[in-house]
């Protein structure tokens, strides 16, 4: 496994925190599709959980690759009662129809839709992001600034691709994007079900976590999966965070347990990544993987917390 180029580039990729090989992040049970009874408009990308306190300040969380809101479970719980939430779920993964995710660009039509939500409820949120959702976060403080309050982004680089190579662009990544593309859509069912264990385990140490993010990955849309890889292997932020002036909070994983990427690695683009972003303040959680939700989650809280107060 180990020499397979396509699996290589698999787990740089969950290293990079953004995606993970049209396999994993996800979380539990999937949550009913809804929105609160004050949205004016009706998402076609995504749906979203209202809930929390009405009143309070909003916090609108975004989870990652193939994952259902639903990793956001435990820390909602803590912020409930202080903060009214939106629990953001991407049609297409953890086992939701895929509906206009279907085909074509994902990321920013997603940002677009999601501005759109909040214009027409008329919020100034927190924005939560992890993995993927980070990266739409991020995208959308860089597109709209007036929409988000704050930033945090949890384990997500603006391109992921530097986690391969500092000096990577998006065409010089573009050969091993097409061969992991052609990798996960010419799988088979069986074979791209198996790899999930094995991916999952790259991605959390929590050995119950591990199978949830599986099983996620299992029941997402492979094609939206894959086009939401390709679709952020294309996508670049880093000339654009350092006016990016929206208060950011970046939360990143370390694990010295880990091979690939190698930690010291993936923090230093990381490091390399947020430098030129001007009010950004960056947290290592150590002792944990991609998921710090499900590995170190009072950690994640604390951070959170404090941020948001």
């Amino acid at each position: 496994m180990e020499g397979n180029p396509n699996m290589r580039i698999v787990r740089y990729l969950a290293g990079a925190a953004i995606f993970v090989a049209g396999i994993l992040l996800t979380s539990g049970p999937i949550h009913a599709d809804g929105v609160g009874a004050k949205n004016s408009i009706v998402p076609t990308r995504f749906s979203v959980l209202d809930e929390g306190t009405p009143g309070k300040p909003d916090v609108l969380l975004v989870p990652g690759l193939s994952s259902s809101r639903a990793i956001w479970d435990a820390e909602a719980k803590l912020l409930a009662p202080n903060y009214r939430l939106h629990l953001v779920q991407v049609n297409g993964f953890a086992g939701t129809p895929a509906g206009e995710n279907a085909s074509g660009p994902l990321l920013v039509p997603i940002v677009e839709e999601l501005h759109a939500y909040i214009v027409a409820n008329k919020l100034h949120p927190v924005v939560i992001g992890h993995s993927l959702g980070g990266l739409l976060a991020l995208m959308l403080a860089d597109k709209h600034p007036e929409d988000v309050k704050k930033l945090a982004i949890v384990d997500a680089l603006p391109f992921s691709g530097a986690t391969m190579d500092p000096a990577a662009t998006v065409e010089s990544i573009r050969p091993q994007a097409e061969g992991f593309k052609h990798a996960m859509l010419s799988m088979s069912a069986d074979d791209y079900a198996a790899m999930q264990p094995i991916v999952a385990a790259q991605m959390v140490k929590d050995a119950d976590a591990q199978k949830l993010v599986a099983a996620s990955s299992i029941a997402s849309d492979r094609a939206v999966v894959v086009n939401a890889v390709m679709d952020g292997l294309g996508t670049d932020l880093r000339p654009d965070v350092a006016g990016i002036k929206t208060p950011t909070l970046m939360i990143y994983a370390y694990d010295s347990t880990e091979q690939q990427p190698d930690p010291k690695q993936y923090e230093a683009a990381v490091l390399a990544g947020y430098k030129p972003m001007p009010n950004v303040t960056l947290v290592r959680i150590d002792d944990s993987r991609h998921f710090i939700m499900y590995d170190q989650p009072a950690k994640l809280d604390a951070a959170l917390q404090g941020f948001l107060k």
